[in-house]
């Protein structure tokens, strides 16, 4: 009688920040797709930036010992942003990056549209089962995703029929390839302001959140429920402007304001939900730690 199978825990990637990586569980999980929705300007695609050179890192950091593929499909290549988190990341991590230089590991392709994608699925499969780079390919990210459907369909009942057979299919083949090369998959998307009742997306509850806010804006994913089933799990950046307690109105007469940011689990079946702050920085992305208050007791 053979011995049973052990089933193995799956390996996650680090975001390369503690804070964060608690909040999702140890980070980015292997064999699934994990998406990242937020409004323009919320960091997503900073944070697949920083991502792809933690996958770097040795197991012991974190990381996969990996390189890295970056789909990206919306504006130019990010290449001036990468090289300041690169300097700032290799600096932090030189020995264990035993001094060579992490954008070299991180390969990137322009992609223009959804049937773009589903053409280039086999040359990515190839790719990852012929790679002779030094780190093997382990993380896969597409930056993002609603772009390749933005012009491309209509609203009529034929092209959103063909939208969503074409999100099945990508999704069915990237899932493919995260289980049968253990790879991590991430996604960005983007939102559009909710209009209706009822809660989620069109009016259905998806996940934790029975409502996304960012910008003062109540907010939900692009490409609807179709690609909310297509994922495995979602993440959700959100933005606020506050005043800044500290500067509060100038001398000059000006209101002095500030950014904060929220990571927020919406769904993933391996995680209950949880949120973190975070800030951008010109080093990376961080979340803040949560000030705990201390009780001194009420005064007589």
């Amino acid at each position: 009688m053979k011995p049973e199978t052990l089933l193995l825990p799956t390996e996650k990637c680090t975001l390369g920040c503690p804070v964060m990586d608690r909040c999702l569980g140890g980070g980015i999980p292997c064999k699934s797709i994990t998406e990242i929705v937020a409004e323009s300007g919320s960091g997503k695609t900073q944070l697949c930036l920083q991502l792809s050179l933690s996958a770097q890192l040795p197991p012991s950091h974190g990381g996969l010992s990996a390189s890295s593929l970056f789909l990206h499909t919306e504006f130019p290549f990010p290449s001036r942003r990468l090289h300041q988190l690169s300097v700032s990341f290799q600096s932090l991590h030189r020995q264990a990056l035993n001094n060579n230089n992490p954008s070299d590991n991180i390969f990137v392709q322009s992609v223009h549209s959804a049937d773009q994608l589903l053409d280039i699925m086999p040359k990515i499969e190839s790719f990852l089962a012929n790679s002779r780079t030094q780190l093997p390919v382990r993380l896969i990210v597409i930056d993002s995703v609603a772009a390749l459907f933005r012009s491309e369909f209509e609203n009529t009942p034929g092209d959103l029929k063909r939208r969503s057979s074409i999100f099945f299919a990508i999704s069915a083949k990237l899932k493919a390839l995260a289980r049968s090369f253990d790879l991590a998959v991430v996604v960005t998307n983007q939102v559009v302001d909710f209009v209706g009742s009822g809660e989620g997306v069109n009016g259905v509850r998806v996940g934790n959140l029975g409502s996304l806010y960012s910008s003062g804006r109540r907010v939900c994913p692009a490409l609807g429920l179709a690609w909310a089933n297509c994922i495995n799990s979602r993440v959700f950046l959100s933005r606020e402007e506050t005043v800044n307690s500290y500067a509060g109105r100038g001398e000059d007469g000006y209101v002095y304001m500030q950014t904060r940011r929220r990571l927020c689990v919406v769904f993933a079946p391996h995680l209950p939900y949880s949120s973190c702050e975070f800030v951008i920085r010109r080093d990376g992305v961080f979340g803040v730690e949560p000030q705990v208050q201390e009780d001194h007791g009420s005064s007589r």
